[in-house]
């Protein structure tokens, strides 16, 4: 709690995982392959894909059912300009020389390693960790789970080895909370997914310690398509962490991940993540939980570096007195276009969501909420609040809110309240009598206002944001 109130008040944060820079993330790693597929996708590409991963037939059917979606579906022409991502340029599928599903750190090859070390993944993994992955471009390389969970019939693999280990269950689940026709970037992740996490919490089964799971993209002009896929059965509690970076190179790379969740009765599910990609990269990720009587969804992001940005979570609150509450921040800087936000779809009685938005905008750098509440005329007595609030840091920068509302309850409550503004000279003032320079007077400003998102966050993760935030304003925060 100590660490936490110095973090929200703008103190300095305890270091995380390791030394964080920005030429950390940036970097480039030397890492030998075994497969990197032409640029451009195919049948070939989808099936090399499939067959790589020893896949039972219904799945590949449904990949080239999606590569066929994908191909009839325009690009989207409503948000952030993705005329510059050109999809045949793109490498599908990359397999590091040496991967595999390690359940020992020690077998992972040393090139790998070394990445993973300075993020501090295995470190965590002693210190606060339930259990730990780790995705290497289109491979998981490393994978584990404490023992006393395993016994409890909790399962945390990598999705390729539990497509072939829990198949039915798996085969239940997969892109049935988000389909293969929801839109262009849903179907191209459904035909060339690879990796990606599967979490199974069996009833009644509470999982006091996050499992966390970091992505790491290494080639140029690469996509990123991992598939984590969450099942909590009735009554049951899970933290999930996911982290996300990749080096920057001048060319354009993909993240298109889609993460599903289904929250049974009366369980209560956390998804935290924190991405952190190169300016190289478009992240067009898709995220959304399905949650049932009672359950509970809780989503809390940080969005920066990327170039393009569009990720909305989407909660449907489908039981009775069912609830979520999405908390989130983002940052636009220069060359930056972040269009976040948070949809909830309110489908059973007496369901309640909360959204909490906070943007940042440097640089010349724009920041955009789009969000949607639903309540559909099955949700009486539904209850929703959104608040989405912009701090523009310079005179060139813009921050945009686009709410969308649409009520057919006759007795739904709504309430939704944006602002946008500027770092008030009076605070600066206040701040700087008290011997603080300008930067940092500035930097306390923003941590203040940030504090609602990163007090939700992990410790360590907390501590991670604000570093990341503090690197991007560094020099001139306003």
């Amino acid at each position: 709690m100590e660490n936490q109130a110095r973090i929200a008040s703008g103190g300095t944060p305890p270091k995380p995982f390791a030394e964080i820079s920005r030429e950390l993330f940036d970097a480039r790693d030397e890492v030998e392959y075994a497969h990197v597929s032409v640029p451009g996708l195919s049948e070939e590409v989808v099936r090399r894909i499939s067959a790589s991963q020893n896949e039972p037939d219904w799945m590949l059917s449904l990949r080239l059912k999606a590569l066929d979606v994908f191909r009839s579906k325009p690009l989207p022409a409503w948000g952030p300009d993705l005329s510059g991502l050109d999809l045949d340029s793109i490498a599908y599928f990359a397999k590091p020389e040496g991967a595999g599903d390690n359940k020992s750190w020690d077998d992972v090859p040393d090139s790998i390693k070394k990445t993973f070390d300075r993020l501090g993944i295995p470190e965590a993994e002693k210190r606060v960790l339930a259990g730990v992955g780790a995705q290497y471009d289109s491979e998981v390389v490393y994978h584990s789970l404490k023992e006393e969970l395993a016994e409890k019939g909790v399962i945390f693999e990598d999705m390729s080895v539990a497509i072939r280990n829990h198949e039915e269950m798996v085969r239940n689940h997969f892109m049935r909370a988000v389909p293969i026709s929801d839109h262009k970037f849903a179907a191209l992740h459904a035909a060339v997914w690879s990796g990606g996490t599967f979490l199974y919490v069996p009833k009644g089964v509470v999982i006091d310690e996050p499992l966390q799971a970091y992505f790491r993209m290494n080639v140029r002009s690469w996509g990123q398509f991992e598939h984590t896929l969450i099942v909590l059965e009735d009554d049951a509690v899970a933290h999930y962490i996911e982290g996300c970076s990749a080096p920057k190179y001048g060319t354009s790379s993909l993240h298109a991940g889609c993460v599903e969740i289904f929250v049974g009765k009366r369980a209560k599910m956390r998804y935290s993540s924190v991405e952190n990609w190169s300016i190289d990269t478009y992240n067009l990720n898709t995220k959304r939980a399905i949650v049932e009587e009672d359950g509970f969804i809780e989503w809390v992001g940080g969005q920066l570096g990327s170039g393009v940005t569009m990720l909305y979570p989407c909660s449907v609150l489908k039981g009775d007195r069912s609830s979520a509450k999405h908390v989130g921040v983002a940052f636009a800087n220069a060359g930056q276009n972040t269009d976040n936000g948070a949809k909830v779809i309110h489908i059973g009685r007496s369901t309640s969501s909360e959204i909490v938005s906070k943007s940042l905008s440097k640089g010349g750098g724009i920041s955009t909420y789009r969000g949607l509440i639903d309540i559909k005329k099955s949700a009486s007595h539904a209850v929703s609040r959104a608040d989405c609030d912009g701090l523009i840091l310079d005179s060139i920068s813009r921050s945009d809110a686009i709410p969308d509302i649409r009520v057919d309850a006759s007795d739904a409550t709504v309430a939704q309240e944006a602002t946008a503004g500027k770092i008030s000279e009076e605070e600066l003032f206040y701040l700087r009598s008290r011997w603080l320079s300008e930067d940092d007077a500035k930097t306390m400003v923003v941590n203040g206002f940030l504090a609602p998102v990163v007090s939700e966050l992990p410790l360590e993760y907390a501590a991670e944001l604000n570093v990341l935030i503090a690197m991007e304003l560094e020099g001139n925060a306003g």
